[in-house]
């Protein structure tokens, strides 16, 4: 009875395949032609172990398939800090889903169900340079002025865009610790004028006027 329990859980245990790890050596190679959803991840990060067993039954669901991939980086290891880095990845896990050469961040729900629902919807084959018999012919035509495009002169375009996101994200946060500086202000101010209050005698009155009301109560006037 024991070895069939531990030849039955050993089974069960084996029975979901492994999560791609993707890797700068083999990114092309496992990616190639599919769509993609992707978690990076860091072993120690509590919200990614919590996570680990559904990504992995998803990892599952979609093995072998040929137009759409489940895998992990693990961005600890350093061989693999080119991927998270092109990536932005700032905070663990960051999920990540599209074309292997584009990918796009992930805002739905953290379940199981979440992520079923969001890769069966979006884990299709899709327009891109790789698959651009799915494209229309505006897009086409638009994918095709790209590929003409001297690689230089493409790094050049791409860096200026990527300068006005960078650009646009500054803009943000300077503004968040404005807003961040403003409201300790704000804080600082309250607090000072709720002390001057309760300095200028605002507890004692309350504390005489339970009083009152006690002593009132017992047919007494202080």
């Amino acid at each position: 009875m024991k070895l069939s329990l531990a030849l039955a859980l050993s089974f069960s245990a084996s029975a979901i395949a492994a999560v791609p790890s993707l890797t700068p050596e083999n990114y092309d190679e496992l990616t190639a032609g599919k769509t993609i959803f992707v978690k990076f991840f860091a072993p120690w990060c509590g919200h990614c172990k919590s996570m680990a067993p559904d990504w992995e039954k998803l990892a599952d669901e979609f093995e072998g398939s040929t137009t759409a991939l489940i895998a992990e980086v693990d961005c600890t290891e350093d061989e693999n800090q080119p991927l998270c880095e092109a990536n932005g990845v700032k905070g663990f896990p960051t999920l990540k889903h599209g074309d292997p050469s584009a990918l796009e961040d992930y805002e739905g729900g953290r379940t199981y169900d979440d992520f079923a629902s969001f890769a069966k919807d979006n884990l299709v084959p899709k327009c891109s340079p790789s698959n651009i018999g799915l494209c229309d012919d505006d897009k086409k035509a638009e994918i095709e002025a790209l590929m003409a495009i001297p690689t230089d002169e493409l790094d050049s375009k791409i860096a200026e865009k990527d300068a006005e996101s960078k650009a646009a994200e500054d803009e943000f946060q300077a503004e968040v610790e404005k807003l961040q500086q403003h409201y300790e202000s704000l804080m600082a101010d309250k607090d000072a004028k709720q002390k001057a209050v309760k300095d200028s005698g605002l507890g004692l009155m309350k504390a005489v006027k339970a009083a009152k009301a006690k002593t009132s109560s017992g047919g007494e006037e202080l």
